[in-house]
């Protein structure tokens, strides 16, 4: 046992927390003296000291734990996790580590407003205190070090200092977090291990080194694409060269048109000024020409005018005749207009007589053919007369066809009732179609969540489906696909009572078949599933630990297990394994009365609205304690389908269907029926006209004789009086021919008139032929020196407009000349323009190897600019960028140059860094993995550690990988959360952190209740090595928390045992006396 040099320690809870800590101070004042020396054998680091007031089950209480291993034994609910709790929260650590509540202010007792803790570590230089506040209301804390205030950060430095890790599980292992250390990836494990146990350097190697390799990897993948990029641009620079001497073969032609295009303008330049002087000469002589022409036709001209003045009297009476002759032939035409009109209207009035006529004619046709009607419509009166009455037989006709609609109206409502029942059919049909599409729709969402979230069960469960014959008993999906909450509102407490591996778990009637799947599923599709098999014996129906009605007064409503629906198995399962069936569920007046709740009996779990309680009882004490988190919101159970009710909707589709084909034979019956009718109707209403136009023909014959006789009595009274009509006729022509005779005689005065007129107009025309017959004589004689005259005026006129126009046109070529060849506007030419080779000279020697005619330079001009045209697709662009390219090939081949170089050293940094990081690391992992395997052979089990890694230059891919073996017939596997149990994976944490032990630069090591799985023989084993390893005088400070011991286990007298008791019968501080109670012990044993 520890020795008696070391320090008294003390720890007092509930029942003792009246004893204030100045009195405790005082007390072990004398004790700490003594034990002072004992520090010594503290390593840098660790906890000298732990004060905790008011905090989780503790009111108040100083821990003084040994320098090496401290067992922490106590039952559950006494509060040694509440120790792990202070270290952790006092040296800054997050609640997320300890996995109980995400508040920190959960952590302070409850009725509490306020608690602290405080911790003394061991530090050269004196030692570091520090101290911690916390406030429930608002989760603040105050920071203290060493009686000075201080911020989180300051505290996190300190420790960080100390190389104290809480965040680290390879140190620091809370209850709560021992199934996850198994669960930590190969590069996680290697990252904790080089924190907790490698040397301070080797972490900040191994994160340079993973550094070094990205820039690396950014290097090389930049050489690589300027590599690349180089390569193109010489490619696309080779590919452009021939381009290039293209273009310059055809800038030599485009020089030579340039040339050719400015010595052409002074070719036409003195081509046009030559065919200028030409024009010139011409116009002179076509002007004395026409001068000599005007001098001979002068005496015949003034002939031709005397005999102009003779016609002008003779002209002007004759156009006074020609207007009088008009006047007198106007009026003739206007008494002939009369005398046509009055033979027009005595044309009419005979057409009018005649008309007369006709119409009588027609009359009496008329007349003729109305008696003959008349006879024969009265013989045919008299044959119908002979036949019976046909009035009975149309009386029973029409009772008939009453009969017959009434029939057809009654089906036609039969077949209205069907059609209204098949449309309420067709419409609830279509509604119980949408209702179970959304319920499958439902199903499909649930499954796309699972997919979504865990991919390996969504695979198992396809195969599932496929397969399910091959199992003898029920087999259910995961449990989050089976279960059916009544109300999405309860969603959220199933989901945070029951964890997602079981609500993702497959659920087995039977074992075997349980077996089956595992080896099909996990073993050889190698997928990572949850089976679970249902209890033997149904548990579903079991009943809670009380009635419902006697906890309303608390604000519950109903058990957990009411809230849902789930297969027998699945029900039975979860009131075996969560006791779903006594679990209470209450409202907001549960929440205000809590502190009621939580004393009353049975209840272990319950819901508020919001918040979910945990109710323990201590063993020994039967105090309570509590714990309670926040109730998080349903992510996959919100989705309920109702399987009853979907069968329901099922059923209702089936008899649905049954309705509507019964409604459609019915509706076939019925219009077989209303056919028949139909055409008995047309039989009948075709009888029934026969005998109406049987019985009404009688009638209608005498109705037609009368109206016939009527009319022909009308007729007769209407005769036409022709000869009073033929007298009034041939007056009316009398009167005509007398207005014709006076018309006549005017005529016939106005025809004399024009035809005096007309003979006068005659006498002078013949005078005036005469006179024009010899003005032609001389027009013809001068008309062929006119000609002529003409001929050269418009010669003259042609020559000068040309002279006018050859004229600006030289001004024009020479301005241009000028201003192609770049001479000034008032620069003098020379004055031998016919010498062009001399000009062309003085302008540019190259005009010497150029044609000096206009049609040679047009040749040349069109076979230059041919052969330019064949150099196409060219332009100085191309060349531009060739000569850009070659620079920037340059620049290129200098920036590689300077990144190979570039990476060539980090290539060397990271070779040295690898020396610096690897070689320490596999020597740190063989003694890990020495240290393993023999804890391992000790315990007749296999077991070691290796450094893992699929590719050496991957550093960031290194990991530490644990292989671990139980059973001699099985081989090494990979410690797994799913391959190894429970108590397995806790053997394998357990002996990986003892193996860091004896290496650990930490101070401390805090591992909670990891021998809690354990078998009894693996649990001893274990415990032996804990003795062995951390009792060693080189290792660190160990916690090691258990609520329970096996009977003979071997202690070490470096152990030091911290018992925490609690209960309403603990003795008060001061009246704890060591020595009396070590005293009776041996005194009780002595009497045994």
């Amino acid at each position: 046992m520890a020795e008696s040099s070391k320090r008294q320690r003390l720890s007092h809870v509930n029942s003792s927390s009246q004893t204030s800590s100045k009195r405790i101070e005082n007390m072990f004042a004398d004790s700490q003296a003594e034990g002072a020396g004992g520090e010594g054998r503290f390593v840098e680091g660790a906890i000298l000291r732990i004060t905790m007031k008011n905090f989780l089950t503790y009111d108040y209480s100083v821990v003084y734990p040994g320098p090496n291993l401290n067992m922490i034994v106590g039952a559950n609910g006494t509060g040694k996790s509440s120790i792990v709790c202070a270290i952790c929260l006092c040296l800054a650590g997050k609640t997320a580590v300890l996995g109980r509540g995400d508040k920190v202010g959960l952590y302070v007792k409850r009725g509490c407003k306020k608690g602290h803790i405080e911790i003394e570590l061991k530090k050269k230089g004196g030692n570091l205190v520090i101290f911690r506040e916390i406030h429930a209301e608002n989760n603040q804390s105050l920071w203290m070090l060493n009686d000075r205030q201080c911020t989180q950060k300051m505290v996190e430095e300190e420790v960080k200092t100390l190389h104290i890790q809480v965040s680290n599980l390879c140190q620091f292992l809370p209850q709560e977090k021992v199934g996850e250390f198994a669960k930590m990836s190969k590069i996680e494990l290697l990252e904790a291990t080089e924190k907790s146990v490698g040397p301070p350097e080797m972490y900040e190697y191994h994160c340079e080194l993973k550094n070094f390799r990205n820039k690396e990897r950014e290097l090389e993948n930049v050489v690589k694409e300027k590599a690349s990029f180089l390569e193109k641009a010489k490619q696309r620079n080779e590919r452009n060269k021939h381009d290039v001497n293209r273009y310059y073969e055809k800038k030599r032609h485009l020089d030579v048109i340039e040339l050719l295009e400015k010595k052409k303008p002074w070719v036409e330049y003195e081509t046009t000024r030559k065919e200028l002087e030409g024009v010139k000469k011409e116009r002179d002589e076509a002007k004395k020409q026409l001068s000599g022409l005007k001098q001979a036709q002068s005496p015949m001209l003034k002939k031709i005018q005397q005999i102009d003045e003779q016609l002008k009297p003779a002209e002007a009476q004759i156009k006074a005749k020609t207007v009088a002759i008009k006047e007198a032939s106007l009026k003739c035409k206007q008494k002939q207009d009369q005398l046509d009109r009055k033979n027009k209207e005595i044309d009419d009035i005979k057409q009018t007589f005649r008309l007369k006529q006709m119409e009588e004619e027609d009359h009496q046709k008329r007349i003729s053919n109305t008696r003959r009607t008349i006879e024969d419509l009265k013989e045919e009166l008299a044959k119908v007369g002979d036949q019976p009455d046909v009035t009975p037989r149309i009386n029973a006709v029409n009772a008939d066809l009453r009969r017959s609609q009434e029939e057809r109206a009654k089906i036609e409502g039969e077949k209205a009732d069907l059609r209204r029942e098949k449309d309420n059919l067709s419409a609830e049909s279509k509604m119980l179609v949408k209702k179970l599409n959304d319920m499958n729709n439902m199903m499909n969402a649930k499954e796309e969540k699972l997919r979504g979230r865990h991919r390996d069960t969504h695979t198992a469960l396809q195969w599932l489906r496929q397969n399910k014959k091959l199992f003898h008993g029920n087999v259910h999906e995961p449990m989050m696909l089976v279960i059916n909450v009544k109300d999405h509102r309860f969603a959220k407490y199933v989901e945070n009572h029951i964890s997602f591996h079981d609500l993702r778990a497959f659920v087995f009637q039977r074992k075997d078949d349980m077996e089956k799947f595992m080896i099909e599923v996990r073993d050889k599709m190698n997928l990572k599933v949850n089976s679970i098999c249902a209890p033997e014996e149904s548990c579903s129906k079991r009943p809670p630990s009380r009635n419902i009605e006697s906890l309303r007064r608390f604000g519950f409503f109903t058990y957990l297990r009411e809230m849902f629906d789930a297969p027998d198995e699945v029900m039975s399962y979860l009131c075996h394994q969560y006791r779903v069936h006594d679990v209470p569920v209450g409202n907001e007046r549960t929440k205000s009365m809590i502190k009621t709740v939580i004393e009353e009996p049975y209840l272990k779990v319950l819901y508020t609205t919001e918040e979910r309680y945990t109710v323990k009882r201590s063993f020994y004490s039967n105090k309570i304690s509590t714990s309670n988190s926040a109730v998080h919101a349903s992510q996959y159970l919100t989705i309920t389908v109702d399987a009853e009710q979907k069968r329901q909707l099922e059923q209702q589709m089936k008899d649905c269907d049954l309705k509507q084909r019964d409604t459609d034979e019915r509706m076939k019956a019925l219009q077989k029926e209303a056919a028949a009718l139909e055409r008995r109707d047309n039989e009948l209403l075709a009888e029934k006209k026969r005998l109406s136009e049987l019985k009404g023909k009688k009638r209608q014959l005498e109705q037609k004789i009368s109206t016939k006789q009527d009319s022909l009595k009308q007729m007769e009274q209407n005769i036409i009086d022709l000869k009073k009509i033929e007298l009034e006729t041939k007056e009316k022509i009398a009167a005509v021919n007398s207005q014709k005779v006076a018309i006549v005689t005017a005529f016939m005065a106005q025809m004399k008139l024009r035809a005096k007129l007309t003979m006068e107009k005659v006498y002078l025309a013949l005078e005036t032929v005469g006179l024009m017959a010899e003005k032609n004589k001389l027009e013809n004689d001068c008309r062929e020196g006119a000609s002529e005259l003409r001929t050269v005026d418009q010669k003259c006129s042609r020559l000068e407009q040309r002279k006018v126009q050859l004229t600006d046109q030289c001004k024009g070529l020479l301005k241009r000349a000028k201003a192609i060849c770049r001479m000034q506007p008032d620069e003098s030419l020379p004055e031998d323009l016919r010498n062009v080779s001399l000009l062309f000279f003085l302008l540019n020697q190259a005009f010497s190897k150029l044609p000096d005619t206009l049609d040679d330079v047009d040749a040349r001009l069109n076979e230059e600019r041919s052969r330019a045209e064949c150099f196409t697709g060219l332009s100085e662009n191309v060349v531009e960028e060739y000569n850009r390219r070659e620079q920037e090939i340059k620049q290129m081949e200098k920036e590689l140059e300077e990144k190979s170089s570039a990476l060539n050293a980090y290539r060397q940094n990271i070779s040295e860094a690898k020396e610096r990081w690897l070689n320490p690391l596999k020597q740190l992992v063989e003694q890990i993995n020495e240290k393993f395997s023999a804890f391992f052979r000790s315990m007749q089990c296999a077991g070691e550690v290796d450094l893992h890694s699929e590719n050496e230059e991957e550093y960031d891919k290194y990991g530490i990988r644990i292989r671990v073996k139980f059973h001699a017939s099985t081989q090494l596997h990979e410690l797994t959360p799913y391959h190894q149990s429970g108590g397995e994976r806790s053997v394998s944490t357990m002996l990986y952190l003892m193996a860091l032990q004896e290496l650990n630069r930490c101070p401390f090591r805090v591992v909670d209740e990891i021998n809690q799985g354990m078998d009894p023989v693996n649990e001893r084993r274990v415990f032996d090595i804990v003795v062995r390893t951390a009792c060693k005088e080189t290792t660190s400070q160990y916690f090691f928390i258990t609520p329970k011991l096996l009977q003979n286990l071997t202690y070490a007298e470096e152990m030091t045992i911290l018992c925490v008791h609690n209960g309403p019968h603990m003795l008060s501080p001061n009246q704890w006396d060591e020595k009396a109670f070590v005293r009776r012990c041996l005194e009780r044993k002595a009497r045994a």
